[in-house]
């Protein structure tokens, strides 16, 4: 196994926007996002994502096959779902990075792939200026009808690399769940880290 993490840019996003869609499908088919996803819609949002100034892609390679994904891109640029908890507190969006998703398929899990994603996307924040660092996360209850027995939620994961949760800052984002016949709004936990003093 051959594994490296570069940033994807140019002419080598756009090879690989088809396996990063359907790599975020894959991941987020599982609980707790339970998406139902579609490839098309998939590679639109990515090489939206891509195109916003300052923003990075990220990809882990085994070999030349696509193995995980995370990204990041100033709050500013984002949709109006994501901005619109900030924006009503007052707080000054230039202040903030967004950190998008970050998936990684099962079997390359714990080895160090995803703490280099964090960093990675850390750099680049730091870089652009911004001074905090923010992702949501879809919040479920305890009792969810679909959680698996052997779910172990990545709050431990985030604490560790100095995220936590923002009190009541919250936001909701709509997606088609596994049976489901249309999209439904989720709620979603904002978590932030400051990156500079």
């Amino acid at each position: 196994m051959t594994l490296r993490v570069e940033v994807l840019t140019g002419d080598l996003l756009q090879q690989h926007l088809e396996d990063l869609a359907r790599l975020r499908i894959e991941v987020f088919r599982a609980y707790p996002y339970l998406y139902d996803g579609d490839v098309a819609y998939e590679r639109r949002y990515l090489a939206a994502f891509a195109g916003s100034p300052d923003a990075a892609i990220i990809g882990a390679f085994d070999d030349d096959v696509v193995v995980g994904a995370a990204s990041c891109a100033p709050l500013k640029w984002q949709m109006r779902e994501i901005t619109a908890p900030f924006a009503a507190r007052g707080w000054n969006l230039k202040r903030y990075f967004y950190f998008g998703e970050s998936v990684l398929k099962s079997y390359y899990r714990g080895q160090g792939i995803g703490v280099r994603f964090f960093e990675m996307r850390e750099d680049q924040a730091r870089a652009c200026g911004a001074e905090v660092a923010a992702f949501c996360s879809v919040v479920r209850p305890r009792d969810h009808r679909m959680r698996p027995s052997v779910y172990v939620p990545l709050d431990p994961f985030w604490l560790k690399r100095g995220y936590a949760p923002v009190a009541d800052l919250l936001c909701e984002l709509s997606w088609k769940e596994i049976g489901a016949q249309e999209e439904s709004a989720k709620p979603m936990q904002f978590w932030a880290k400051r990156l500079m003093p």
